[in-house]
């Protein structure tokens, strides 16, 4: 899963791809590159950061997503928390809702994914963007983790969406220190057992730098390949990833040894 921020205040690549044409490029780049799936977005959810009203970030999005979704052979899915955006992209040909508050910030995203019947991936967050990183603090953060998802796919199946189209993300780097995101992905195996497909997102985060010495974003590539060829090997089904070219490689080379 690609990456697509157009947004001017993302972590890793704020503005680069805010305006339309360059975010139509990146994404042409990224299909070009091997994405089987690009993410969206129009509200930046790093540390700190404000929330994006939904007729702005329809502003962003949606003339980018009308020009490229039935054009570039790969499924789109929309970043986002409101029900609104999500209806938006998924008329201009999303396919996939991908909501880091996995449908509490606005329940209707649920119901809108029963009746579209869609795809919906539900992340877990301790907090909001805005304070997330604030000294987050669990007992025992992977347990804690997987009865959040656990319960949001119960809640999912309330609203009336099949389990088969449920997708869980354990939230790397939302509301969790270095610390914890090692032992998320130490124990990914343990998140397997909901029985739901898992997708990580650990592209370029600061954790990585801590570890890696790296301090722009930009230059944590090889980090980065390293969390996405543990959470293969681990169970996890997709990776989120802003440098599609040379990760797509270090997925075939894995895939490839666990096929043996």
């Amino acid at each position: 899963m690609g990456i697509l921020n157009v947004t001017p205040d993302s972590f890793s690549d704020g503005g680069k791809f805010a305006s339309p044409d360059a975010a139509i490029a990146h994404a042409e780049e990224m299909a070009a590159a091997g994405a089987d799936i690009i993410d969206i977005g129009g509200e930046s959810t790093r540390p700190g950061a404000d929330p994006v009203e939904p007729a702005e970030q329809i502003r962003r999005v949606i003339p980018v997503l009308s020009a490229i979704a039935h054009r570039l052979p790969v499924v789109f899915s929309i970043d986002t928390t409101s029900s609104e955006v999500a209806q938006a992209a998924l008329d201009a040909g999303a396919m996939i809702i991908n909501d880091i508050s996995a449908g509490r910030d606005d329940p209707q995203i649920l119901t809108l994914a029963a009746r579209k019947m869609c795809p919906i991936i539900l992340m877990h967050m301790l907090g909001r963007p805005k304070t997330m990183q604030q000294a987050p603090h669990y007992e025992e953060v992977t347990a804690e983790v997987a009865g959040f998802l656990d319960e949001r796919i119960v809640a999912a199946g309330i609203h009336g969406i099949h389990l088969e189209k449920v997708l869980i993300d354990p939230g790397i780097g939302f509301g969790k220190t270095r610390d914890h995101n090692l032992q998320l992905l130490k124990r990914l195996r343990e998140l397997t057992v909901l029985g739901r497909p898992l997708v990580i997102g650990a592209s370029r985060k600061r954790f990585i730098g801590q570890i890696t010495g790296e301090s722009e974003a930009e230059h944590r590539v090889f980090g980065t390949a390293a969390t996405v060829a543990w959470s293969i090997a681990n169970g996890a089904s997709i990776v989120r990833v802003h440098d599609v070219g040379p990760i797509v490689q270090v997925v075939r080379m894995i895939q490839a040894i666990m096929e043996m």
